[in-house]
């Protein structure tokens, strides 16, 4: 009798694990899912919209593996400031020759280098090496006033070139690769153009934010264009296919005047730059955000460079990435104490194009692990992260658009895809074409705005309702009396689907199993 119960209890076992095997196998979403033969297939909306390929975000277009570059000076630390020096040390190699496309690494040898002002890279072609982000690596402490700890700082200035064209088309879905124009002749394969959306009044009121009051002001959601850049692949008469899909639609219903396309130059552009093996420590600091405090780094008028392997401890508002084509690879973030007050500090924002964090880690409360900016245009994609604490994965504010949140980890936290109403001066609808997939999350917000969608496909947690926030008398947030907001877009909720990864599914597809391999995966 007990061989039998022990035959019983192992049967049972290998039928549980059979089934849940061939579960993960066939469960399949409905708008992204694999053919027989392996190829990912769109569900699209009635108008054409479709989960756009997020596979472009990361350094150098997605699937590029991060080069080692030469050391061309190697600093060892001295008593009291070190900033000077290692100032001193990225100038010098800032003005060596570049040989494909670097002048060289300076290297921290082990130990601590006291930091009293912001380590600055703004020439091309430069890297910043420690010796390791654990305590016997290369620590750069933050001493004395507030700042950043490294900044990486181009001055991008754009041009236009030539006479501008219109969107001919009367709606280009988003996740689209292709558009018409009124006249391409000015226009041919390799330009970089400019894609700009005019805000009117008409789009405002469609959106319903042309009602938002607080203590008794208006509040503006958004004013003047939304612009982004993409590269022309193919010209066909009048037909243009750009590098990297669209990440929101153009419906001419609400756009006025048109839809502009030019084609565009830059210059102060930062070209391949990355920092890279080290730790970064402040004290810390129990403070609101309007407080003074350390910040970890910053990443703005750079095309092409990334963050890897650093340790972060105490800094608030720690990371902003608002330049192009980067990858903010094993970066951990941890905070010995939360930050104070309702207003909530952003530990990572992306609020560039073509964005990739991936194997990021944050411990903290009260803050947003992850916040957009306004009128973001990604590509954003945030990849294996796990983040504890009381806090958020939330887009922040005023229309960012084509965001992934793929296999996410948020245990005590949420992921927000909302419209923050008069939050914060009439913040809005934060997100559109946003996508949680596979992932786990206390609680998600997902909300549906109008013309576009928002998708939570595979994931785990509990699915709030709200209303949009709104102003009472005496001008604190209240949801009462406010219009519930409809819900996004679930699907396979609590069941993950296959494929596992998005992103990676997407990168594979496009550049093979190779790129996988180049960012740390394997096939």
């Amino acid at each position: 009798m007990k061989k039998q119960m022990q035959y019983l209890l192992l049967s049972i076992v290998f039928v549980f694990i059979v089934s849940n095997d061939l579960l993960s196998q066939t469960v399949k979403s409905q708008w992204v899912f694999a053919d027989t033969k392996g190829k990912l297939i769109y569900k699209t909306t009635e108008k054409g919209d479709k989960i756009m390929d997020f596979s472009y975000a990361g350094y150098m277009g997605g699937g590029v593996k991060i080069p080692y570059v030469d050391v061309k000076i190697t600093l060892s630390p001295v008593a009291g400031d070190n900033s000077a020096a290692i100032q001193q040390a990225i100038d010098e190699v800032s003005k060596m020759k570049l040989v494909n496309g670097f002048r060289g690494a300076v290297l921290l040898k082990p130990g601590v280098y006291d930091c009293e002002k912001p380590l600055v890279i703004n020439t091309s072609g430069v890297v910043l090496r420690g010796s390791g982000s654990d305590e016997k690596g290369t620590v750069l402490n933050l001493i004395g006033k507030p700042h950043v700890a490294v900044s990486v700082r181009g001055d991008a200035k754009w041009k236009v070139i030539g006479e501008s064209t219109t969107m001919a088309d009367s709606y280009v879905p988003s996740g689209s690769t292709s558009f018409a124009v009124a006249d391409a002749s000015g226009l041919k394969a390799g330009d970089t153009i400019r894609i700009t959306r005019p805000i009117n009044d008409t789009w405002i009121e469609f959106m319903g934010m042309h009602q938002l009051v607080r203590s008794g002001k208006k509040q503006t959601w958004i004013s003047g264009d939304i612009t982004t850049e993409r590269t022309i692949a193919k010209i066909e008469k009048n037909k243009i296919t750009v590098d990297v899909p669209l990440n929101d639609s153009y419906d001419s219903k609400y756009i006025s005047p048109a839809v502009t396309v030019q084609k565009i130059t830059a210059t102060g552009l930062l070209t391949q730059i990355g920092i890279e093996n080290f730790r970064i420590l402040a004290a810390a600091q129990s403070v609101t955000i309007n407080e003074g405090h350390h910040r970890a780094f910053t990443m703005s008028g750079l095309s092409d460079g990334w963050a890897r392997n650093i340790e972060v401890f105490n800094t608030v508002n720690s990371i902003s990435v608002t330049g192009r084509r980067i990858t903010v690879d094993n970066v951990s973030i941890m905070h010995n104490l939360p930050t104070i007050g309702a207003a909530k500090p952003a530990d990572l924002n992306g609020s560039g194009q073509q964005i990739l964090f991936n194997r990021c880690t944050i411990q903290g409360d009260n803050l947003f692990f992850f916040g957009t900016g306004a009128k973001v245009t990604g590509p954003v994609v945030v990849l294996n992260c796990t983040f504890r604490g009381n806090g958020w994965i939330q887009p922040h504010q005023r229309w960012a658009t084509g965001l992934l949140i793929d296999g996410c980890n948020v245990p005590d936290g949420g992921i927000d895809f909302m419209n923050r109403g008069v939050m914060g001066s009439g913040h809005g609808w934060t997100i559109g074409w946003a996508v949680a997939w596979n992932c786990t999350a206390k609680s998600y917000l997902n909300q549906m705005p109008p013309g576009a969608a928002n998708w939570v496909i595979g994931s785990t947690g509990e699915q709030q309702k709200k209303a949009i926030p709104g102003s009472n008398e005496t001008g604190s947030i209240s949801y009462n009396n406010q219009p519930m907001q409809p819900e996004g877009i679930y699907d396979s909720h609590g069941i993950p689907v296959a494929p596992a990864s998005l992103y990676l599914s997407q990168l594979k597809e496009r550049l093979g199993k190779q790129a996988l391999i180049n960012i740390g995966y394997k096939d």
